[in-house]
């Protein structure tokens, strides 16, 4: 069993949350979390690069001198991708480097990344996270009396929240995320894991099986 403080806005505990990490994941993978994180890194590639080929750069397509005779080196137009100028001879084209990997390799990912936080001690619980109005002083306090200002944080909340995205936004190393869109590559690029008891509740559910 694992037992974590529970804290609220001003960094107090105020309680204890209580569980059994197994119920997680029965442990962490390496290669799965790698796996991963390279699928979700490809599919944020934009795959818009493109050179031109010889047929689609500019210049005559006749010889710049004919091929005998003149005691140079045969050479033929000066589109030729040999020639500065000329086009290239693999060109690159417009492509999708995105892919995906099992539903259920994705999603025990996530929960090992999850596990991974709590056995490196880089939790914080929060008992809940109110803002009336879009503030970014508050967000800023919260994270300043939590002592983790200064490192790169993710804040997980239960559903999606406009004000606490709008309070958040202009905080550089914060990235807010509801419990539902949390993935293993939000969990491993942010150092710091702030999370409400409620989303931490929603995540221990185990996850739900296709429906057939």
């Amino acid at each position: 069993m694992m037992t974590l403080p529970i804290r609220n806005a001003a960094g107090q505990e105020v309680g204890s949350y209580e569980f059994d990490p197994a119920e997680l994941a029965s442990g962490i993978n390496k290669q799965l979390l790698h796996d991963v994180a390279v699928m979700y890194e490809a599919n944020l590639r934009q795959g818009t690069s493109k050179s031109k080929t010889r047929a689609e750069v500019k210049g005559s397509k006749k010889k710049i001198f004919r091929q005998k005779g003149t005691g140079n080196a045969r050479m033929g137009n000066k589109r030729t991708p040999i020639r500065r100028g000329g086009g290239h001879a693999f060109a690159k084209r417009p492509r999708s480097f995105g892919y995906r990997l099992p539903r259920k390799a994705v999603q025990l990912a996530t929960r090992m990344a999850l596990l991974s936080k709590f056995q490196d001690n880089e939790v914080t619980i929060i008992d809940q996270l109110a803002v009336d109005a879009p503030k970014t002083k508050t967000i800023s306090q919260l994270l300043s009396a939590l002592q983790i200002a200064e490192t790169s944080c993710l804040l997980t909340i239960e559903q999606h929240d406009p004000k606490v995205w709008l309070s958040a936004r202009n905080i550089a190393s914060l990235r807010v995320t509801p419990a539902c869109d949390l993935n293993a590559y939000l969990l491993l690029k942010q150092k710091q894991l702030l999370i409400t008891k409620s989303a931490l509740d929603q995540l221990r559910r185990p996850p739900k099986e296709a429906v057939v």
